[in-house]
């Protein structure tokens, strides 16, 4: 869960690398480097922490680096050892003549130092280290930087991407992976390579992710692309469909805030340009009907938000299309012996495409012979070129860790999905389709109408405060949505959170039910509002602190409702009521004085298991 990037080209290459990994930080910040090929040998340059650790550190080194125009950085999320100086990347041999950045985890590191036998050698505690040994070791045998690394490469187990640069030849950067990302661009300043190309889409609308299990050679006027075998490779041409300014702050003090105010526009964009005469409309994600007429069983695969996503979707595909869908974490699907076959259509969510859980569930379940549907929203991505099918959510670039918009766009085409399925297996007529659409297409407007009234719940926020657990209570749709709003809450606040199906409340959770004790009730479904009535009355009988959010045809007498959501079909609740809840946690943690966008211990990537 790392990111990478490396430039070679016209330009003081310092700034540009800082400025690509400031970008890629939402992938780890527990250290940084950079090396920097300068005229008598290669820099290397190191900090623990956040980035703005690594610029304090590069004060007072300029003359050693301004005229340098060709290095690679490394932005770190730490598995194999802990956020050490030691431990940071790049990473070198002991002889000086090359350095390595890598992203992914090598799973027969200690294999390889073993039968290398340099564990007195290295220096970190790291599965990096060794690459850059054994790359070593390699140029030793071969004398020739590509071969090197093609010999090395074979030998490692496990997901990388890589980026190396050696001492004395010249003017070059190599790249290889094998799962892990790694996207490639040109421009008038020379030629880039990171792990996201918002990292380096400033420089160009044009780029294109490295094939796997190639060798590239980047240099300030060329990108060289060879398999291990020598041919040439021509990889595809990608274009950036978002504009690079997205990925700033805009004025807004954190990314999260931003990106929760973007939601009406990228929901717009997503579910618009899916809707033709009224109709859902996957023609041009090239989604034939056919793939639903021979769909017997749905299994989704996601983590965390994403599984969220999931649910929601389950609750409406199987409500209106009486289709079984079963849910399963993408890190125990493939240790649950899942019934899938020929006739099962797999769903994968992923908001990077890259979640390694993800993509090993999907590999297992198309050789069990299923169909395979990605919901992603990165171009290009491994789980985007793994499936069969493929529908990105077009939310833009998302910085903060904490999900927000590319989670409500992948609830929006989970919508029209099922609209779409739903009208291939005639479960709704031309008049239940088209009404359907029409409260889907309510859902931005529903949306603006919460983050207008954002100091509302700002206020409700202050509540939360001092609070050490806060509990979540909602019935049927209600419920996956408030186990996302829990997810939100404890990731980015560290308030214990926890989200329950109301009516399980008696079977034991109104034990943690205490005098004070916060408690969070959402009431959106009609036909469930009296029993969950009854299950706030529970808990107010407790003396609990109950904060409710309710739409307004349901606030009756018999409990306060302390935010209003706006008037929407039960069905399409989902939305709205999890961007006020995005709202609530956002504003307990910088109300809290946290990082709201960078929380302790997570990165957004996870590209390790």
């Amino acid at each position: 869960m790392c990111g990478i990037v490396g430039y070679v080209g016209n330009k003081p290459v310092v700034d540009i690398l800082m400025d690509g990994l400031e970008q890629l930080e939402y992938r780890g910040y527990d250290s940084s480097g950079i090396a920097v090929m300068c005229p008598e040998d290669i820099k290397v340059y190191k900090a623990i922490g956040k980035l703005q650790n690594l610029r304090d550190k590069l004060r007072g080194h300029e003359k050693e680096f301004n005229t340098s125009t060709m290095g690679i950085g490394h932005i770190r999320w730490a598995t194999h050892g802990a956020p050490t100086l030691l431990n940071a990347h790049p990473h070198t041999c002991n002889c000086g003549r090359l350095v390595v950045v890598h992203n992914g985890i090598i799973e027969n590191y200690e294999a390889l130092r073993d039968s290398l036998g340099v564990e007195n050698e290295l220096k970190s505690e790291t599965d990096s280290e060794i690459i850059a040994v054994l790359i070593d070791r390699q140029y030793k045998k071969y004398k020739n930087c590509e071969k090197a690394i093609i010999e090395s490469v074979k030998m490692l187990q496990g997901t990388f991407a890589l980026a190396i640069i050696f001492d004395g030849e010249g003017d070059k950067i190599y790249a290889t992976r094998n799962v892990s990302p790694i996207v490639c661009c040109k421009s008038e300043k020379g030629s880039l390579i990171a792990s996201d190309i918002i990292a380096i889409g400033q420089y160009s609308e044009n780029y294109f992710v490295l094939p796997e299990m190639t060798i590239a050679k980047i240099t300030r006027d060329d990108i060289e692309i060879k398999d291990f075998a020598g041919n040439s490779v021509c990889p595809e041409i990608l274009k950036l469909d978002w504009d690079i300014n997205a990925g700033t702050k805009g004025g807004f003090p954190f990314y999260m805030e931003k990106e929760i105010c973007e939601q009406p526009d990228v929901l717009r964009k997503t579910i618009n340009s899916r809707i033709k005469n009224s109709l859902p409309d996957l023609s041009e994600d090239k989604i034939s009907d056919e793939l639903f007429e021979n769909c017997t069983d749905i299994t989704v695969i996601a983590c965390g938000t994403a599984m969220h996503a999931g649910l929601i979707g389950k609750h409406l595909i199987e409500n209106i299309c009486e289709i079984p869908v079963n849910v399963y974490m993408a890190s125990e699907f493939i240790y649950s012996n899942p019934i899938i076959n020929k006739s099962t259509l797999v769903i994968c969510v992923s908001q990077s495409g890259e979640t390694i859980d993800t993509l090993e569930a999907l590999k297992y379940a198309q050789k069990k012979g299923a169909k395979s549907l990605a919901i992603v929203n990165v171009k290009g991505s491994s789980i985007a070129m793994q499936s069969d099918y493929v529908i990105y959510t077009q939310a833009g670039p998302e910085i903060a860790v904490a999900s927000t918009k590319a989670y409500t766009t992948q609830v929006a085409i989970f919508y029209l999905l099922t609209a779409r399925m739903a009208y291939t297996k005639k479960k709704l007529n031309y008049e239940g389709v088209t009404k359907f659409i029409d409260e889907l297409a309510k859902l931005p407007d529903a949306v603006e109408n919460i983050i207008a009234r954002k100091e509302e719940i700002h206020l409700l926020a202050k509540k939360l405060l001092a609070s050490e657990h806060t509990f979540m209570i909602g019935r049927g749709f209600d419920y996956p949505s408030l186990l996302e709003a829990s997810l939100k809450l404890k990731e980015i606040s560290y308030i214990h959170s926890e989200a329950f199906a109301s009516g399980e409340l008696k079977h034991g959770t109104i034990a943690l039910i205490s005098k004070g004790t916060p408690v969070i009730a959402l009431m959106t479904q009609r036909y469930l509002a009296a029993k969950q009535i009854s299950n706030i009355k529970e808990v107010m009988s407790r003396k609990a602190e109950v904060i409710t959010f309710a739409k307004k045809s349901l606030v009756t007498k018999d409990i306060n409702c302390d935010f209003v959501l706006p008037e929407i079909d039960d069905d399409f609740t989902a939305v709205p009521s999890v961007v006020a809840l995005q709202l609530l946690a956002y504003y307990v943690s910088s109300d809290k004085g946290l990082d709201v966008d960078k929380p302790r211990n997570l990165a957004k990537v996870v590209t390790v298991e």
